[in-house]
């Protein structure tokens, strides 16, 4: 399976989303989701929520992280995996979402996340997402009635992200039972690969999907460890690692 886990751009700032994103691709995960700070985020749990708080408060712009992205996309002794964006519509909206898109293509970003942008009514985005060779990939709940199911992954690309639970993003204990009959009734309706993610945060969670899914993504397990980058008692260095060897210990589990 595919691991991609979740970091927010800027928090604390962008030098630190550099050097995050270069431990990441050093512990070998396969995707890297990059979550644009916004003030009213759909879905996010409190520790998402006050990871971009963090960041916004100290003053992160989107233009600031696609000259940070270019400059790291051209640093030769580091190999990046693909990039996704998840950023809500409202940011491309007032970016302008041509200036947006081709930005976001130039900086190295493979795909985008737009989770306030309903599935049913994002063909416009999908298009020109598709024209500057961006994925457009789209989310789908439990809640999601098969109907709306089937014309939302007519538009996706690249993959699903299928969220796992009734909720909002946040570590669990355990994924729900129900989730198994969830992924069976969406690999009936595409092709495309399944990304499960909401509330998971351990190897265990790994070999629940395993068969199921075709990858997986971490948010809140990881995004938490960040508000240790501005406590000036905690060794920068040290988080890094951590955050690192987290993410391998993940990376592996893939393996079984």
């Amino acid at each position: 399976m595919a691991f991609m886990p979740f970091i927010t751009a800027g928090d604390p700032d962008l030098d630190t989303t550099v050097a995050v994103l270069k431990e990441l691709a050093h512990r070998g995960v396969d995707l890297i989701e990059v979550g644009f700070p916004y003030s009213d985020p759909i879905a996010d749990g409190p520790v998402i929520q006050e990871s971009y708080t963090r960041a916004l408060n100290n003053g992160f712009h989107v233009h600031d992280l696609f000259e940070a992205l270019k400059t790291l996309s051209a640093d030769p002794s580091i190999t990046l995996p693909p990039l996704v964006g998840m950023v809500s519509y409202a940011i491309i909206f007032r970016y302008g979402s041509d200036k947006f898109l081709n930005e976001a293509k130039a900086a190295g970003f493979s795909g985008l996340i737009v989770p306030d942008l309903p599935g049913d009514e994002a063909q416009e985005l999908a298009e020109k997402t598709k024209a500057v060779k961006l994925d457009l990939v789209q989310l789908v709940s439990p809640l999601t009635p098969e109907n709306r199911t089937k014309r939302i992954v007519q538009v996706a690309s690249g993959f699903i992200y299928c969220i796992s639970v009734a909720g909002t993003t946040g570590v669990r204990d355990e994924l729900p039972p129900e989730l198994t009959a969830h992924l069976e009734s969406l690999r009936s309706l595409t092709d495309l690969p399944l990304a499960v993610g909401f509330g998971i945060s351990n190897p265990n969670h790994v070999n629940t999907l395993r068969g199921k899914a075709d990858g997986f993504i971490i948010g809140s397990a990881i995004v938490k460890q960040f508000a240790a980058f501005s406590d000036p008692a905690q060794n920068r260095d040290a988080v890094l690692k951590a955050i690192g060897d987290y993410a391998g210990e993940m990376a592996a589990a893939t393996k079984g």
